[in-house]
């Protein structure tokens, strides 16, 4: 049974000011909450429609029904279960290597679908902009699959970050005009930003980028004006790791 205490608890952290006032986030379906049980989040409550499918404490699990799993879910078809966690803490953010940088990603799809790249190819290191979209927002968690357990994320002064924490990297940016990506020849360690889904990489940003790169486009009828970023990420991160 899920309390009405229980309920506006889950409900309110949809929203980013009461994840941060509690520390707490929720994940749904048994893929998502299993993979977040094996990286050893801390769980505060567990409720499913099967108990004993996870191994957590007897103390954090409510056996609950359809219905009451569809009043506290945030998915059109609730998946099973629904759990909330502890936020953890985050890591220092380690300047070698492959680094990626997001200047103001709004779509939480986009941002989820980033995380399980940076997953995919190693990338141990995401840096945010302030601006960018919560990474414990529950469509983030959910486009994740568990990723976001593996890629240490941080939100930063975005310019800050650039100039004052990684002032020796080699700094690259993403735009419609720039250095073929398939012909530069590309570093192991760097910084990578990708930009706004509608605006690209804002000015101040710009400024401090001396390596322009771009996705060349190859179709005749030139009237894609940009591709996603989501997907532009990966073919970014595929040109990095290849290279």
């Amino acid at each position: 049974m899920v309390s009405k205490n229980q309920k506006k608890l889950i409900k309110s952290l949809y929203q980013k000011k009461y994840r941060k006032q509690h520390g707490l986030f929720v994940a749904e379906g048994k893929k998502v909450i299993k993979e977040l049980l094996a990286a050893d989040l801390k769980l505060h409550s567990l409720f499913t429609l099967e108990v004993g499918i996870f191994d957590v404490s007897t103390t954090l699990e409510y056996d609950i029904t359809e219905e009451e799993l569809k009043q506290i879910s945030f998915l059109t078809t609730p998946q099973v279960a629904l759990a909330v966690f502890h936020i953890p803490e985050v890591k220092k953010t380690n300047p070698n290597g492959l680094v990626l940088a997001l200047d103001d990603i709004r779509d939480p799809g986009n941002l989820g679908t980033i995380i399980r790249l940076c997953d995919w190819f190693g990338i141990q290191d995401l840096v945010c902009s302030l601006q960018t979209v919560d990474c414990y927002n529950p469509k983030v968690i959910q486009a994740t699959m568990g990723s976001i357990t593996r890629v240490n994320i941080s939100y930063v002064n975005l310019q800050d970050f650039l100039t004052l924490e990684s002032p020796n990297s080699r700094i690259f940016g993403t735009f419609m005009n720039g250095n073929s990506i398939y012909t530069e020849k590309l570093p192991k360690d760097a910084i990578v930003i990708m930009g706004n889904e509608a605006n690209g990489i804002s000015e101040d940003i710009q400024n401090l980028i001396k390596d322009r790169i771009t996705i060349p486009q190859f179709g005749s009828d030139q009237k894609t004006e940009s591709l996603n970023v989501a997907t532009a990420t990966a073919i970014v991160l595929s040109e990095f790791r290849r290279s």
